[in-house]
């Protein structure tokens, strides 16, 4: 009886693992292995803020989880201690903050990841991570935008300038 009410719970927890794959708009695994408390939880923290679900899942239940999905390929990556960061709705902000982080600390390894339901890589995560953020995305997509306008309206006002200074020579 003991048994089958373990079963059940670990299958809950694939269920839960399953789902939150399949929804979050990206999932970073890393090797968390070297990382003092201190370090995991200001880690934690980081990602908190910017509504990042951040833990540590055993390899064989994510593996369970990508059973009969196109995650399959994330089981190549899945040794060793694994921490999940799930996405809440940024899908770059796991990548840039685990990447700041072990840029500070060596200790902690990115091994790749689900990117809008696509497996990559810790090259595909550590291009993700130097992104700009979506604000900086968005400025720079105003500023093209507006270079046409600013300029037609210099041109204009050059001509305007033109035409005055010869009114009054």
């Amino acid at each position: 009886m003991a048994n089958a009410k373990i079963i059940e719970q670990k299958q809950q927890t694939v269920n839960v693992v399953a789902e939150k794959l399949s929804s979050s708009p990206s999932t970073i695994i890393a090797d968390y292995r070297g990382l003092n408390v201190a370090q995991v939880t200001e880690l934690r923290k980081q990602l908190r803020e910017a509504g990042v679900e951040f833990q540590v899942i055993k390899n064989s239940i994510v593996r369970r989880a990508t059973e009969g999905t196109d995650y399959t390929a994330l089981n190549d990556i899945l040794s060793g201690p694994t921490a999940v960061a799930f996405s809440g709705e940024d899908a770059v902000a796991p990548a840039k903050i685990l990447y700041n982080f072990a840029k500070e600390n060596t200790a902690l390894q990115i091994k790749g990841g689900l990117v809008e339901g696509k497996v990559v890589d810790e090259s595909q995560v550590k291009d993700l991570a130097q992104l700009p953020s979506r604000e900086g995305l968005l400025s720079m997509l105003l500023s093209v935008l507006q270079a046409p306008v600013r300029n037609f309206a210099l041109a204009v006002k050059a001509v305007g300038d033109k035409q005055e200074a010869e009114a009054q020579a």
